[in-house]
């Protein structure tokens, strides 16, 4: 089958559709264009099944690819036979393409090779048509082993012939595909984990103590407990083995090679031991460990993007006149002011937390005074607390909000390239706390800045494949961006960088061009942008905004190739386009089957009357500030039945990690998530979600608090 059949069948997609996903891919759409604005094309696929389309016909791109490499190692060696070949092209996995190229890799020397130059070969065959009852009974084993002692090989007597002649059939067992298939069949099902600790590293691996003596059915193992004990492998503390029942293994090889009990199949048993505990085994056992690896890597990466996805649609405050603190200590508090747009207005170290620090309390009241402070952003690091309990002593107007805000990562983006270039005369304590400020003003905007792995939300994210793993969480940062919509004369060149069809280069002449031509007055001014062709514009449009354009459309998620079909929606209604724009009474008169053509159909037209509505809508949450309890600071200040607000931080497959305000997060476990049965903990909380919790247990030494979400 060719992939647009397989991929149909697979995802039960139309063929058509699959084809168009897959043409539009290979001509530079992104997956948001595609979702967005070409829905008639896709049947209206979302991003999450489109990139499962483009994953799909990767896959089956490399293993087009491996095929081309084997047929050609094949034909060079004469090898190829019409079978062979029927069989290979026919493969849809890697595992069966390589099963079947087993047989005929080009070996480093081994026993079996070894045997085979001391003419063991026909021994061997012998060996195996009479174990089958193929052949009519013969001389013995060992009789007809001392036919080979006249070679010119160093073969002294039957036994050796024959221990060589069963090196030729372990080898020629454990590269029968059939076999292989059966036997991995059999790992899948039936196999267990099992971790041990070396007894060396007892001492050294404490943080493995769960897994030292550990079983449990591989296949089922969840993916942070397979990566946690192959974490520990890696570092040599632990010994893990994924195997079946050996004798179960072996029964099924001899169902096929043994049919009697005479001596010849005695000598194939011996050859059927060796050949799937030598080699056989330690292939699938290898191939089933990556297989569980890689399964676990999709969950885990899986968890990571959700959480990410969670994090950057955080509800944004929105632009205000921010003051924003990186606590210390000893060190003092960097302190920046920020305008509405996140410019830096001023830079100041105050030491809040040293004996009479009133004048710096006063000192603070100047600067929020000065710059006409709407709200306040506390990093939420050390002396986070201590530093927002401080601030709430000022006799600020009440109209101030102060906000604890997440600082992972923020030290990261200040020493980074982007940073530097940003704020090329301030140091990396200034650019942090200018970080911490704008995060508060648009998270999204901010976070872009930074790699996604440095922000704290995954779960094993050095573990997993790199690979996937980036593009993974690519594809959620480009899909979030491109979801808000991105304001082209005020966004960094990072965060449109992120745009549909826009590169980095592209990104960067945008600003440029602003900074020397001012502000975009329309769309259409973005094709004098250097090398923002037609197909960039095409592919970013849509997801750009201009506020106070022109043409109000400009400010919509409306595409610019749909705005004559608005135009005629307002000139059939009587008004201009501008008055048509959040008309609520016109809009909902409008037939949108009135409008189809060959290109435009039903999905494009329902969503142009639905940004009509509401143009330009952020469809992320209206922020709402939080609290800590004011009575707890330290984890000592914990009782066992406490109630107190916290907000998740992150969510893994095991539970949910909860700040309740105490510099150490808390482990609300799957078990303690409700009053009924919790498959997906992602089902219950996400990411910067605010929640009241119960405290089961602390531990003050380990630094561990056990929280619960049951009523």
């Amino acid at each position: 089958m060719k992939p647009i059949q397989i991929i149909s069948q697979e995802l039960n997609i139309k063929e058509p559709w699959i084809a168009a996903v897959i043409e539009m891919l290979n001509q530079g759409s992104s997956l948001p264009f595609i979702a967005r604005y070409r829905k008639e094309k896709t049947g209206s696929m979302d991003e999450v099944t489109l990139a499962a389309v483009r994953d799909r016909n990767d896959q089956l791109t490399a293993i087009r690819q491996r095929k081309d490499a084997i047929l050609k190692s094949l034909k060079e060696r004469n090898l190829i036979t019409p079978s062979l070949l029927e069989q290979i092209q026919s493969a849809h996995t890697l595992t069966r393409l390589e099963d079947l190229y087993e047989k005929y890799r080009p070996k480093k020397k081994t026993r079996a090779t070894t045997a085979r130059e001391k003419g063991l070969e026909p021994l061997a065959v012998f060996l195996m048509n009479h174990a089958k009852g193929v052949s009519v009974p013969g001389p013995d084993p060992a009789t007809e082993a001392e036919k080979y002692l006249s070679l010119p090989h160093s073969l002294n007597t039957p036994s050796d012939a024959l221990a060589g002649a069963r090196d030729i059939i372990a080898q020629e067992i454990s590269e029968d595909t059939d076999i292989r298939e059966k036997i991995r069949h059999l790992f899948s099902s039936q196999s267990l984990i099992r971790s041990r600790v070396k007894p060396s590293k007892k001492e050294a691996g404490q943080k493995y103590t769960d897994y030292f003596d550990w079983t449990e059915p591989a296949f089922k193992t969840p993916s942070h407990r397979l990566l946690a004990m192959l974490r520990g492998s890696r570092e040599a503390v632990l010994s893990v083995r994924v195997l079946p029942d050996e004798d179960k293994a072996l029964s099924i090889i001899e169902k096929k090679y043994i049919k009697n009990k005479s001596d010849s199949a005695q000598q194939v048993q011996l050859a059927v031991k060796d050949g799937y505990k030598r080699l056989l085994s330690k292939s699938i056992e290898k191939e089933s460990i990556n297989r569980l690896k890689s399964r676990a890597d999709q969950t885990a990466i899986q968890v990571f993007a959700d959480n990410l996805s969670q994090l950057l649609l955080s509800a944004p405050l929105g632009q205000r006149r921010i003051m924003a603190i990186d606590p210390g200590f000893r060190t003092g508090c960097k302190t920046v002011c920020l305008d509405n747009s996140g410019r830096l207005l001023h830079h100041d170290l105050i030491f809040l937390h040293h004996s009479g620090n009133r004048n710096t309390g006063e000192k603070v009241v100047d600067l929020v005074k000065k710059y006409r402070i709407e709200a306040i952003a506390i990093g939420n690091g050390t002396a986070g607390r201590e530093t927002e309990t401080f601030i709430k002593t000022l006799g600020l107007d009440p109209s101030i909000q102060i906000i604890m805000v997440d600082e992972s990562g923020a030290s990261i983006y200040s020493a980074s390239a982007t940073a530097r270039e940003e704020f090329p005369d301030h140091d990396i304590t200034v650019r942090g706390a200018v970080s911490i400020g704008r995060r508060l003003m648009d998270p999204l905007a901010e976070l872009v800045k930074l790699d996604p792995k440095s922000i704290g939300v995954g779960q094993y994210q050095h573990d997993v494949d790199q690979a996937l793993l980036r593009t993974a969480l690519d594809d959620v940062v480009v899909s979030c961006v491109n979801r808000v919509g991105v304001e082209v004369n005020t966004a960094s060149k990072e965060l449109l960088t992120q745009v549909s069809g826009l590169s980095t280069a592209i990104a960067a002449n945008i600003v440029e061009y602003r900074n020397k031509n001012g502000p975009f007055k329309s769309r259409k001014e973005l094709l004098k942008v250097p090398r923002l062709g037609p197909k960039a514009f095409e592919q970013s449009a849509g997801f750009l905004r201009i506020r106070h354009a022109g043409n109000a459309l400009d400010q919509s998620g409306i595409h610019p190739e749909s705005y004559p079909i608005v135009e005629k929606m307002a000139k059939d209604a009587g008004i201009t386009t501008k008055d048509l724009i959040m008309n609520r009474p016109v809009i909902d008169r409008i037939d949108p089957s009135l409008y189809r053509t060959d290109t435009v159909g039903l999905p494009t037209l329902k969503d142009i009357i639905l940004e009509l509505g509401s143009p330009g809508r952020d469809p992320r949450e209206q922020f709402e500030a939080f609290s800590f309890d004011e009575s707890i600071h330290e984890i000592t200040d914990l009782i066992p039945g406490m109630k107190v607000p916290g907000i998740v931080t992150n969510v893994t497959a095991f539970g949910a990690f909860v700040d309740i305000g105490v510099h150490q997060d808390g482990l609300v476990h799957i078990s303690q998530m409700a009053d009924h049965f919790v498959k997906d903990p992602a089902t219950i909380v996400s990411v910067r979600q605010t929640v009241r919790v119960t405290i089961l247990e602390v531990d003050v030494t380990r630094k561990r608090i056990s929280l619960s979400l049951k009523k």
